[in-house]
């Protein structure tokens, strides 16, 4: 995992965990990697993953049964889902719209370019 300059690390585990949930690698009830193993996957401090797993599980994605692990919450997916749209509503949409703004960008033109990208992902993935 590269981790970005500019937001805290263990949001960026949050966020790619999330990511994890919500592409469906890993389903409601499923036990993700242990605190320990993924600071070990991830190259960081322990203590920084108990923090990432902490939002999770106060968003309701994640549960801990204690001694065991860490599972995706019952509706973890949607918890994650709900997140990540705040998420981009709150941070990156705003930054989209003031660029198309300065750029004098339409929504008919930003409604293209997101279809063209919809439709190379999807014929990667066929690939």
């Amino acid at each position: 995992m590269q981790f970005a300059s500019g937001q805290s690390i263990y949001l960026q585990i949050s966020d790619y965990i999330s990511e994890k949930i919500l592409r469906g690698d890993w389903v409601e009830g499923d036990r993700i990697p242990s605190i320990r193993e993924t600071a070990v996957s991830v190259e960081v401090n322990p203590n920084t993953v108990t923090r990432a797993y902490a939002v999770l599980q106060d968003e309701g994605i994640l549960q801990n049964q204690r001694g065991v692990g860490y599972f995706v919450a019952a509706g973890g997916r949607e918890a994650a889902a709900a997140l990540k749209r705040r998420e981009f509503e709150e941070d990156e949409l705003p930054r989209v719209f003031r660029t198309m703004r300065l750029l004098g960008m339409s929504l008919a033109e930003l409604e293209h370019l997101y279809e063209r990208y919809v439709t190379e992902e999807e014929s990667e993935r066929h690939d």
